[in-house]
């Protein structure tokens, strides 16, 4: 056990190490002895010793190195190194101490990928302390308590060799109850990059700075003419404030030299809350407050990419392999992503003031197969950022070529380093954490840059939405590269166009090669479909509008965002997002309605019959075509035939009636239906049924008022017989010589001794009675013996 804990090099020196291994012998052989002595333990002293063996066993210790500074020193730098170790077992372990290692130069990349993945572990080779006048003791670590250790070492006395990434580790030292000898009870390794000369050649390194988030607006927008807009939650503001995540990706990334990617949608949403805005809460909405946070931040942006290399994304950063290999095939997706494209010129330039590189698609993780790059380049980009350990290399390369890669049809593959592109993931809240990445991440690109004397160019995609701390992270290993000996900053386009190594692999993969991990997480099918739909009863809206961009501009943006990728491993709140959304236009389109009718009576032959439109939007609506169909043309005709079409147009807040003329032919109840059309022709809103009853003239009627009629007729008749015979008779008379006594008769009426003279006076009232050109008459509403339709005040019963 002695031996083997001085193998793993618990002393500083040769000679120390003997006499240790001497006396630690020594004081074993009485032990040693009196074990031989004693007799074979029954299987369960066995098990009880091989347990006290294992508690004491390697790996009691913790040890957390919470700091090491410089990250890469350089001659006649003081390294630095402090953290913690903690007692994880159940005995106090003492004459403790903790020291430093230095291995031997790591040669290759995986090398670094293998202590990284192993960094605590006691069963590798273990290299021997360096001097023990740089050490950190205690007499005594209890269980569970955390102790402090800092120490510092010239670099000289390090003993580093040449130029190359060296093992540093940190061990924690000491003796337990259950074996009191020294051993090595814990360790964390780590990298030491040492590079103290600028390198010959140095690697051109990209870095990408992205700066991208959730999506915060609904589609949504106030009542009133200034559309304010309708946030889903704070949780935006909570980002951009002092210490948020976005704000701490601007403030570091202001010091670094980094190619900016930007969401324009995250631009967008920051510019609407510097004016007013209303956040959803619940069935209500209240108002925004962090206008002068939001105003800052766009400050801050401003001044930190003056200048600097700017790429934008399309709005909303859509899903680009949810897109091609669940959305070609629904009617309008790829509309959707060249409508993303399309904006950025109108949202990054005016609000950042930088003309933004619109020329790059990035998949998510830079993973891609030919399907993928098919839609990436459907909108105008003509390079797209892969991920080496997608695009991996099939020649046998012993070093990590340019990131430049031509794969056919004018596009360029930029494929970014997966080791470097993946440092800063996890959970690096921890100061331990933190340094490791810090370490991996300097000890691979120094590693990568003495692989060949050829000059290369290597791009850095970390993932989309760093934490806080893993920004922090990234912004330290940065500044160390970026002020280091063997790297030198490069721009994105400039990482493009480099010449490119020819025996890098240029094949693109199959869609079967797609990760499984990242396709479970993809946008559905059905997701497509639905904004699908939204886009069709979009189309429909507002081609009615007088002014279509106040729904066209939120819905279109908010389509976008349907389709981002920010909805990966988050179904149920995409789902929900989307059917918000159609749930907000159709309320929007029902605004503009046809007012519901009851039973309509019609008395008479033809009347007509009035439709009410009713627009509820703030804008005029209009041109429309309100049709009125009879579902029974035999019975009631609409405009003379089964169906009869007006345009209307109505003003904002105001209801508009179209009067439809119809004409009975039967009694009885007809339907009939009211529908609304745009002008090409398609359906609007809901239809309105409703039944007209006929209450026509019948026949009985008819004969009633041609008998009256009739008898006026006869009657008049009458009148003229008997005025012609009382003329013949009164010329008799005259002749006679009875003249005067004809007279008096005609003017004498009352004569009883006259009945044709009263029967005549009778027969001219019974005339006049029946004449309605009389002034005191009234005015029928309907003419005898016409068949004109009625006009348009005749009465209509709703």
């Amino acid at each position: 056990m002695a031996e083997a804990a001085d193998f793993q090099g618990t002393s500083a020196s040769p000679a120390r190490r003997w006499l240790r291994r001497t006396a630690t012998l020594l004081a074993g052989a009485p032990l040693l002895a009196g074990l031989v002595q004693l007799p074979a333990a029954g299987p369960v002293h066995a098990e009880e010793a091989a347990a006290a063996l294992t508690d004491a066993d390697s790996g009691s210790v913790a040890v957390a190195v919470d700091s090491l500074t410089p990250s890469a020193p350089t001659d006649g730098d003081t390294v630095t190194v402090s953290g913690t170790v903690t007692n994880k077992g159940k005995r106090a372990v003492t004459d403790a101490h903790v020291g430093l290692r230095v291995g031997p130069e790591i040669d290759t990349r995986s090398s670094v990928d293998a202590i990284s993945k192993d960094s605590d572990d006691l069963q590798g080779s273990i290299a021997p302390e360096i001097d023990d006048k740089y050490t950190a003791k205690f007499s005594k670590l209890a269980p569970g308590v955390a102790e402090h250790f800092n120490i510092s070492v010239p670099v000289d006395d390090l003993d580093l060799g040449g130029d190359g990434v060296y093992e540093f580790a940190v061990s924690l030292s000491g003796e337990t109850s259950a074996q009191p000898w020294e051993q090595i009870l814990g360790i964390q390794r780590t990298f030491l990059p040492w590079q103290p000369d600028e390198a010959a050649t140095r690697t051109k390194t990209t870095a990408l700075w992205p700066l991208v988030s959730t999506t915060h607006m609904a589609a949504e927008t106030g009542p009133n003419e200034e559309q304010t807009p309708v946030f889903l939650n704070d949780d935006l503001a909570k980002e951009i404030s002092p210490g948020g995540r976005l704000n701490q990706m601007v403030t570091l990334g202001k010091d670094l030299d980094v190619t900016w990617v930007v969401d324009p949608d995250l631009l967008a949403s920051v510019d609407a809350m510097t004016g007013s805005y209303r956040i959803r809460d619940g069935d209500k909405t209240t108002a925004g407050t962090h206008q002068a946070i939001a105003k800052q931040w766009l400050a801050d942006l401003q001044d930190a990419v003056a200048d600097e290399e700017v790429v934008a994304l399309p709005f909303a950063d859509p899903d680009l392999a949810s897109l091609a290999h669940n959305g070609t095939d629904v009617a309008g997706s790829l509309s959707q992503l060249k409508d993303a494209t399309d904006v950025i010129s109108n949202t990054v330039e005016p609000i950042l003031h930088v003309k933004p590189n619109t020329e790059f698609a990035w998949p998510v993780e830079g993973a891609v197969d030919r399907s993928i790059v098919k839609v990436a380049t459907s909108a105008g980009a003509d390079k797209v950022i892969a991920r080496s350990d997608s695009l991996q290399e099939t020649n046998g390369l012993q070093y990590t070529p340019s990131a430049a890669r031509p794969i056919g049809g004018g596009t360029t593959a930029v494929v970014s380093d997966a080791r470097m592109s993946t440092a800063f993931g996890g959970d690096l809240t921890k100061a331990s954490a933190s340094t490791l990445a810090v370490q991996r991440f300097l000890a691979q690109s120094l590693a990568l840059n003495l692989q060949t004397d050829k000059q290369r160019s290597i791009v850095i995609a970390p993932q989309r939405t760093p934490s806080g701390s893993q920004a922090r992270a990234m912004a330290e290993a940065l500044r160390a590269i970026q002020s280091g000996t063997w790297s030198t900053s490069q721009k994105l386009a400039s990482a493009s166009t480099a010449k490119p190594d020819p025996e890098a692999t240029t094949k693109v993969p199959g869609t079967s090669s797609y990760p499984s991990a990242l396709r479970k997480k993809e946008l559905p099918r059905s997701a497509f479909v639905e904004s699908a739909r939204t886009q069709n009863s979009l189309d429909r809206f507002k081609v009615v509008l007088s002014d279509p961009s106040r729904v066209v501009t939120p819905f279109g943006r908010a389509l976008n965002r349907e389709m981002s990728a920010s909805w990966r491993g988050r179904a149920t709140e995409a789902a929900s997002f989307r059917a918000d959304v159609k749930s907000y236009l159709d309320s929007l389109t029902g605004r503009v309605r046809l007012i519901d009718k009851s039973e309509t009576k019609l008395s008479g032959r033809s009347a007509t019959i009035p439709v009410t439109v009713q627009n509820n939007l703030v804008q005029d609506v209009g041109p429309l075509v309100l049709r009125l169909t009879s579902t029974n043309p035999t019975r009631l005709e609409i405009g003379g035939a089964d169906y009869e079409e007006q345009p209307i147009s109505v003003s904002g807040g105001h209801s508009q009636s179209v009067k439809f003329t119809t004409s009975a032919n039967a009694n009885g109840r007809a339907t009939v239906i009211a529908q609304l059309y745009t002008t090409d022709g398609r359906k609007y809103g809901e239809p309105v049924t409703f039944d007209v009853k006929v209450t026509e003239i019948t026949a009985t009627v008819m004969l009633v008022i041609g008998g009256g009629v009739l008898l006026l007729v006869l009657a008049g008749f009458r009148m003229y017989t008997q005025r012609k015979r009382a003329a013949a008779r009164a010329a008799e008379k005259s002749e006679s010589g009875e003249t005067e006594s004809a007279e008096n008769s005609e003017d004498d009426p009352e004569n009883p001794e006259d009945p044709e003279g009263r029967l005549t006076q009778e027969s001219e009232e019974q005339g006049r009675a029946a004449d309605p050109e009389q002034a005191s008459d009234p005015t029928p509403d309907t003419a005898a013996e016409s068949a004109d339709p009625s006009g348009t005040g005749e009465r209509v019963d709703r």
